[in-house]
């Protein structure tokens, strides 16, 4: 048990969810900026932003971007680490995902590590990459979706192919599919390999979400919730908004005596 204080960021969208899977789904910058606001009265330190096109498709237009955040920092100010995603989302290749944070420089940003560890990329590309966002301060969270992933980054650590820098892993409970549903169990592989010491998280698909929540904040981690890989709150009810998922995640924090983090502190941790 740890007293660290407990990050919860919300990923309220997703890159492939639409109007129809829920009529609280955030699809605009309003209506991010909306979710935003009460997540964070909810308990949420971070959101993981995701944006869409026109025809409502996921989207790393830079531009977009920029107005999204801008919308959405005018609803919470400081208060709440805005991370966007870089996900490939069927769509894009992985130096057009490097491009976009190059261009945007965000605060914070999410890498799927399997997603940029690219032939055309190469270990070359990585360390430039990687030494850039360390050089800016940016709060990256890693995504890593098995054991594999993560050994796999613990060797670019080995390697200096990744700097030294306050890296944020994230543990995705559960390989992605229509009918994933994650359990608190899954964690434990990630736990078994997890040796080189970085902050983690874990996102969980489907009703056992909080959960698996708890079951990271027992072991010292934090968690991401949202729509994006959930619905469901904990005794089987489609959740009436994304603000619910953050209440019990919170609920399930203070519990186990993990104060909420908060943006603020979450900026200190990551951006040193």
């Amino acid at each position: 048990m740890t007293d660290d204080p407990l990050i919860l960021t919300v990923a309220p969208n997703g890159a492939y969810k639409q109007a129809g899977d829920h009529p609280a789904l955030p699809l605009t910058p309003q209506a991010l900026a909306a979710t935003a606001r009460t997540c964070l009265d909810a308990g949420a330190a971070m959101m993981h932003l995701h944006i869409r096109d026109a025809q409502g498709r996921h989207s790393l237009d830079v531009e977009g971007y920029r107005e999204a955040l801008r919308v959405v920092r005018g609803a919470v100010g400081d208060e709440m680490v805005l991370q966007v995603t870089s996900e490939a989302g069927r769509v894009y290749a992985a130096p057009a995902q490097i491009a976009m944070v190059r261009a945007l420089r965000p605060e914070a940003v999410s890498i799927g590590l399997r997603e940029v560890d690219q032939p055309e990329v190469g270990e070359a590309g990585l360390a430039a990459f990687f030494g850039e966002l360390a050089r800016d301060k940016c709060m990256v969270q890693v995504i890593l979706y098995d054991e594999a992933d993560l050994r796999r980054w613990q060797a670019l650590r080995a390697a200096g192919t990744v700097p030294d820098a306050p890296w944020f892993l994230l543990f995705v409970l559960g390989r992605y599919s229509a009918t994933q549903t994650s359990q608190p169990r899954d964690l434990l592989p990630f736990l078994n390999a997890h040796t080189s010491g970085e902050p983690w998280a874990v996102c969980a698909f489907g009703p056992q979400e909080n959960a698996c929540v708890a079951a990271a904040a027992a072991f010292g981690g934090h968690a991401r919730v949202g729509f994006e890989n959930n619905l469901y709150l904990r005794d089987g009810r489609v959740a009436p908004d994304n603000a619910a998922l953050v209440a019990q995640a919170a609920e399930a924090g203070r519990a186990l005596g993990r104060p909420l983090a908060t943006a603020a502190q979450v900026r200190a941790r990551f951006r040193a």
